[in-house]
């Protein structure tokens, strides 16, 4: 890990978000043949990744069960597998290729035709497992953080896993917080909208990083909560949170934060990141304003009040705001490891 270039990689995510539309525009390699793999009706999947990759795939998976595809997501970290069968396609995501446990989690499915991977590395171990690859096409993320390779997961297994046939209606009748991947938006026209999102968040990051700075920087870490459709947004959040500035941060779904962590607000410096559009907002909000917690509000909910209601392009749309919205603590992770490349911080609390 380099984590001083991590915010090269973030400057670098429109971009690569548009090379990801091109190449899925032109034809993505592997796609239409792992789209035909998993086209069976009554067909099983099952999707192995870790970390970002896990994320990801859970949010995709999600709506493609809504839908009424039999899509189930497991760490491969797990022993609990399901044995090989004809009805069964295996999804391998890592953005190396080279995670140690999706690698021990598909030996037991090589050799049977229905092994797909899901890589930024197609010259990996795990491309070599695999029946079909499917590149991620995010290019070399020069800190070793995956922040382009989680989004690119997110567009890429929603391009594996949409229906053959867009479902009518489904777009237009999903609640607020649901974001669309599988609806009739195409996923090149999707990762174009995020990355005009994402070109004019981190335009606007000036205007706000010294206010999220000093609104979340407090001495318990910092507490993220996303509606459960969009859970992968507190999730990657927390993680680069702790990746890069190596500060303490937790992600919760923000109608079971009142159930996990609501305790924790009446006995800490309570810092908390809340992105906006789950029907559980007003009731964490209530809470955390009654115990004078500090509140960084991510995205479009005019109704609701917090210390800072942080607004861009495209978070209305929750589809792009869960490819965008992460940037908000990414670009805080940045700012708080160039501030401290040393961790200094941990020794002050002793």
């Amino acid at each position: 890990m380099d984590p001083a270039r991590f915010a090269d990689d973030l400057s670098a995510i429109p971009a690569a978000l548009r090379r990801l539309a091109d190449a899925l525009s032109g034809g993505l390699p592997g796609l239409e043949r792992a789209r035909t793999l998993l086209a069976p009706p009554r067909l099983r999947v099952l999707v192995l990744g870790m970390g970002s990759s896990a994320y990801a795939a859970a949010v995709v998976a999600r709506e493609a069960r809504s839908l009424g595809r039999d899509v189930v997501v497991e760490l491969a970290s797990t022993a609990l597998l399901p044995p090989p069968a004809d009805d069964l396609v295996v999804v391998a995501v890592s953005a190396t290729g080279g995670s140690a446990e999706v690698l021990q989690a598909v030996e037991g499915y090589r050799g049977a035709g229905r092994l797909i991977a899901v890589t930024n590395v197609e010259d990996s171990p795990l491309a070599a497992r695999a029946d079909l690859v499917v590149p991620l096409v995010a290019g070399v993320e020069a800190s070793g953080v995956s922040c382009r390779t989680f989004r690119h997961t997110l567009v890429v297994l929603a391009a594996l896993l949409r229906p053959a046939v867009p479902v009518a209606g489904h777009a237009s009748t999903a609640a607020a917080s649901v974001p669309v991947l599988l609806g009739v938006r195409e996923p090149a026209t999707l990762a174009r909208d995020a990355a005009a999102s994402a070109d004019e968040l981190l335009g606007s990051a000036a205007s706000w990083i010294d206010d999220v700075d000093r609104l979340l920087g407090g001495p318990d870490g910092t507490f993220l909560l996303a509606p459960v459709e969009r859970l992968s947004s507190a999730q990657q959040s927390a993680l680069m949170l702790r990746e890069v500035p190596r500060r303490p941060a937790w992600a919760s779904e923000t109608g079971d934060w009142s159930h996990v962590d609501v305790y924790l607000s009446k006995t800490l410096d309570y810092r908390a990141l809340l992105f906006a559009g789950s029907v559980w907002d007003g009731a964490a909000l209530d809470w955390l304003s009654s115990r004078a917690a500090t509140v960084v509000l991510v995205g479009s909910s005019p109704a609701l009040s917090a210390d800072l209601n942080l607004r861009y392009r495209g978070d209305d749309d929750p589809a792009v705001a869960l490819l965008v919205e992460p940037l908000v603590a990414e670009l805080l992770a940045a700012r708080w490891h160039g501030a401290d490349p040393d961790f200094a911080w941990s020794r002050s609390l002793s």
